[in-house]
């Protein structure tokens, strides 16, 4: 099955349950991946034959600035408009990772996995 994977874009957002995390913000990482056919784009060099992926940036890019409480809504609402503006995108996966989570314990990071 051919790919397109944005790995660990990172970005710095305000999504959160708690009211302080929506103000003060936090650090995460977004890892995106499509699956489409690639034939064109290998056989003629032809960028309409793939989906851009300057282009998906831009999508996870405009719904990482729109807060949220969760991140499963983030990563439902970029799935939704990567649907909706790539008709040749057959399936993915999304993660959605928060560094530094607001609690008390030793943690790395939390993630939130979709596949669509």
């Amino acid at each position: 099955m051919n790919a397109i994977t944005l790995h660990r874009m990172k970005f710095f957002a305000h999504h959160g349950v708690g009211e302080q995390e929506r103000v003060v913000g936090n650090h995460f990482e977004v890892s995106l991946k499509v699956y489409c056919p690639m034939d064109r784009a290998m056989t003629h060099d032809d960028l309409d034959g793939t989906v851009n992926y300057a282009e998906l940036y831009a999508v996870v890019e405009a719904e990482m600035a729109k807060p949220s409480l969760l991140l499963e809504n983030v990563a439902y609402r970029i799935i939704q408009r990567v649907k909706a503006e790539f008709a040749t995108v057959t399936g993915g996966e999304i993660t959605i990772s928060k560094l530094t989570p607001p609690f008390k314990c030793d943690m790395e990071k939390v993630d939130v996995t979709i596949e669509f």
